[in-house]
């Protein structure tokens, strides 16, 4: 068994972070691609459509019912969750404002699982251990936020 448990143990972080960046990344992204129209990227499927990019008709109604939110009005609401779901998880991909963008779309998280899916624990709860893994131990060394730390540091010695 220490056998075992030693050979895990010899998994690299930076594997771990990778993989969790893009799990991450997709499970935002895919949801942000839902609400507009116009712009279509999907990495895996080969999608690419760059054309006039707007909310799709059905964001807004759905922001009215189903998401609504206390507080902030519906047409807020889906701009700033589109934008978010695109924007944050881009950034987490190239790993570049990692633990920054993991907060992001760990208050997005905890967002959706209180005011809008408070049935969906077991999913938010996936979703926030990943996010939360990232934040404690960052992108790991295939990311930008690597290259600038270890280009800071060059720069500190010098």
């Amino acid at each position: 068994m220490n056998r075992l448990n030693d050979l895990f143990e010899k998994i690299p972080h930076s594997l771990i972070a990778f993989i969790a960046r893009f799990s991450i990344a997709a499970v935002f992204w895919k949801s942000g691609q839902t609400k507009v129209e116009g712009f279509a990227v999907d990495l895996v499927s080969g999608t690419f459509v760059f054309d006039n990019p707007h909310l799709a008709d059905s964001t807004i109604p759905l922001f009215s019912s189903e998401y609504a939110l206390p507080l902030i009005p519906p047409e807020t609401a889906a701009y700033l969750a589109t934008f978010n779901e695109h924007f944050f998880p881009v950034l987490i991909l190239l790993g570049l404002a990692t633990r920054f963008s993991a907060l992001a779309l760990l208050g997005m998280t905890l967002t959706i699982q209180l005011f809008v899916y408070p049935d969906a624990y077991p999913t938010h709860g996936t979703w926030a251990a990943v996010l939360l893994y990232l934040m404690a131990r960052g992108p790991g060394v295939l990311s930008i936020d690597h290259l600038l730390a270890r280009r800071h540091r060059g720069a500190r010695t010098l």
